[in-house]
């Protein structure tokens, strides 16, 4: 005796259970994939299938995309590695009735299916709004950058290419300065000649990065991507080098925190975003009224103002972007609003009346500022200039509404911030440290939705359990 558990010998014959379905658990994750696929209009929502160029016919849709489920459920997300969990994975094999399509089969149905794929996520966002889980009508908005397959190496930029257009240049002429060096002394050909080829592979270089520039100028953006031609350089929070990568936009219901809408976006910064994924939100939960809260990087007057007449109300900072603070000056908010005399009291006491309107990219700005600058007492505190003058937006009021509700009920930034952290943590955790693995901003809009799609799909499945959640399906 060893004292070990042993194990039986693999030589010897065993009698297995008679079907598949003994293997998997009544509570297994896989049965609710099946039910919920199974339940799908699978043709209504425009998967495409093709037939193999030898004319075997092709995979069904459903297969495929319980396939595809399964991995983003259980993190495999590879077409290689679903392709040989296929061949050994009793779940997967009692999924897919123990089809085993290949790797290329596997990724062109993902590459070809975009749009039905993201209309499936959308379907299992609808499942949930007729489970009541999102009765509270209050979501989390916020971006977060995940890495595209491009390397930073192969993204260029303006200020990239102007910095190592200059280091090829320095490196150039240290070269040079050291094959002159090598000259005045004693002859050595050997490293001479070394010097020369390195020079020929800079100017080489220099003549490929020339032609990258031409191109980079010519895009809207001026950024050029090579690996991942929709991939942009983008700056994070608590890192200097930024990263290439795509930004997530994801809208959070605040009680349950499941993804109510998302949209991968390749712009670097979120002020145009707040209407935009809100509108989605109140679809998708179809309430007539919606409460949203954001961080200060959303905050846009415009953006503001396109949620209110929407019938969304939003919780949001306003950031500082008057230096005036900074140097000890009076800010906007020392000046108080008089709406009845459509004008401003200043910290002094003074009035300040409206005095000038003018038209700034299709805004109407009005100008307000007293005549009684120049013999103020507390004028050095308040501007340097010859008046003080208060700029307001016509629809200032919406804003200051904002900072209103804001000022009542401070929570709301800590409800956000527990809202929308976890959903970006657990799926970042999930894909691993290469985030993406498609390329082009269509592809990797698909592969966002198929980790969505997965992250509801565990979370329902916490908050309801399996059962409960197939017995609704199927009700």
């Amino acid at each position: 005796m060893s004292g070990f558990i042993e194990g039986e010998d693999r030589f010897q014959a065993t009698l297995f259970p008679e079907r598949l379905d003994d293997y998997v658990a009544e509570d297994s994750a896989v049965r609710v994939i099946d039910v919920f696929i199974d339940d799908l209009d699978i043709s209504g929502l425009g998967f495409k299938t093709e037939a193999n160029d030898t004319g075997r016919p092709a995979y069904h849709p459903s297969t495929m995309l319980k396939l595809y489920v399964y991995g983003y459920l259980n993190r495999v997300q590879s077409s290689r590695r679903l392709e040989r969990e296929a061949q050994r994975n009793v779940e997967l094999m009692w999924l897919i009735g123990r089809l085993a399509p290949d790797f290329k089969t596997i990724a062109d149905f993902r590459k070809n299916n975009g749009i039905a794929i993201r209309l499936v996520c959308r379907e299992f966002v609808m499942l949930c709004r007729k489970l009541n889980l999102f009765a509270d009508a209050f979501v989390a908005i916020d971006g977060s950058k995940f890495k595209a397959v491009n390397n930073r190496d192969r993204n260029f930029t303006k200020a990239k290419m102007k910095r190592r257009l200059e280091q090829i240049d320095e490196s150039i002429e240290r070269y040079l300065g050291q094959i002159a060096s090598a000259d005045r002394q004693e002859p050595q050909v050997d490293k001479t000649q070394r010097l020369e080829d390195k020079i020929a592979a800079l100017k080489k270089e220099m003549a490929r990065l020339k032609k990258l520039e031409a191109r980079m100028l010519e895009a809207p953006d001026q950024q050029i991507s090579l690996t991942d031609p929709d991939a942009r350089s983008m700056a994070t929070s608590g890192r200097g080098t930024g990263m290439v990568g795509y930004n997530v936009q994801t809208a959070v219901d605040a009680k349950h925190h499941l993804i109510v809408a998302h949209e991968v976006t390749n712009v670097g910064h979120d002020r145009t975003q707040l209407a935009n994924m809100a509108k989605q939100a109140k679809e998708a939960i179809e309430s007539d009224e919606l409460t949203v809260v954001a961080d200060r990087g959303y905050f846009s007057g415009e953006e503001i103002l396109a949620c209110d007449e929407a019938g969304i109300t939003t919780y949001l900072p306003k950031p500082q972007t008057s230096n005036n603070q900074a140097k000890g000056l009076f800010g906007k908010r020392d000046f108080i609003y008089k709406a009845e005399q459509d004008e401003y009291q200043c910290p002094a006491g003074e009035r300040l009346p409206r005095r000038m309107q003018n038209q700034e990219k299709d805004q109407t700005l009005y100008r307000y500022w007293s005549s009684a600058c120049q013999s103020c007492s507390i004028k050095s505190q308040c501007t340097t200039g010859k008046e003080r003058r208060v700029t307001r937006w016509e629809h200032e009021s919406v804003v200051e509404a904002v900072q209103e509700r804001l000022d009542r009920e401070p929570e709301r930034m800590r409800a956000r911030r527990e809202t929308v952290e976890h959903p970006y943590g657990t799926i970042k955790s999930w894909m691993g440290s290469t985030h993406f693995q498609m390329k082009t901003l269509e592809r990797v809009s698909t592969e966002m939705s198929l980790h969505v799609l997965a992250y509801n799909l565990k979370r329902v499945m916490t908050l309801l359990g399996v059962k409960p959640l197939m017995e609704a399906i199927q009700a």
